[in-house]
């Protein structure tokens, strides 16, 4: 059974938000009025975490994306009282919106503040409407939605393997993020294929994971900038 994970090497990243765009594009996400962003209600599944190191005026600003981490061990199914959100067998963290009743118990479980709360009922504009993605569903008015790792695409990729009586190759599977990275920063894969690329890079001695210490063993790895 493969385990799907994430590999973002900084070292290659710019920072210059296509993976934010694609994910949005690709998964129906909501656009937010600027009074609801100016709340803090912005909606993207695929965030970009700023840091700024050093002191004025000798400040370096870093930008790190931030998908959902898939947790192996996910405080956000833990704490959700109707089993809206749940972990599957090859390790996908995910969310049933016809079952969410908004409580954002996950959101307040969740270290990595990967959830986003749908405050009012989504609209978009009407050349939006055109590039919906049919296999990803519309989410209404008072659900909590999250990063699937653009799960849709595993279906079809997992059918195609099927009909062909085979496994899914390495790289055959990878999300939208992936996909639009102009630098190929990001990489994806089954981290329980030694023989694959995203588990040789989780071995690199750059790779490291956020807040490893809290033990929700996070499936998104980072390589650090080399020096």
């Amino acid at each position: 059974m493969p385990k799907w994970a994430m590999v973002i090497d900084l070292d290659k990243c710019t920072g210059c938000g296509d993976c934010m765009a694609s994910c949005k594009i690709e998964n129906n996400i909501a656009i937010v009025s600027p009074e609801e962003a100016s709340e803090g209600r912005v909606m993207f599944w695929m965030d970009m975490i700023t840091v700024y190191e050093g002191d004025y005026p000798n400040i370096r600003i870093k930008r790190y994306p931030k998908p959902c981490f898939h947790c192996d061990n996910p405080p956000c199914v833990k704490v959700c009282p109707v089993h809206a959100t749940y972990k599957n067998k090859e390790g996908l963290v995910g969310q049933i919106y016809d079952r969410c009743i908004g409580c954002r118990y996950c959101m307040a479980g969740c270290p990595f503040t990967s959830k986003v709360f749908n405050w009012y009922e989504p609209v978009w504009p009407e050349e939006f409407r055109n590039c919906f993605n049919p296999d990803v569903s519309l989410r209404n008015v008072g659900v909590v939605e999250k990063c699937s790792f653009c799960a849709h695409r595993l279906i079809r990729v997992r059918e195609n393997a099927d009909i062909e009586d085979r496994e899914i190759r390495d790289g055959e599977y990878f999300p939208a993020c992936a996909e639009s990275c102009p630098t190929n920063a990001i990489f994806f894969g089954d981290i329980e294929n030694k023989e694959s690329k995203v588990y040789k890079l989780s071995q690199s001695s750059r790779a490291y994971r956020i807040k490893e210490n809290l033990g929700v063993e996070p499936k998104v790895i980072y390589l650090s900038e080399r020096k």
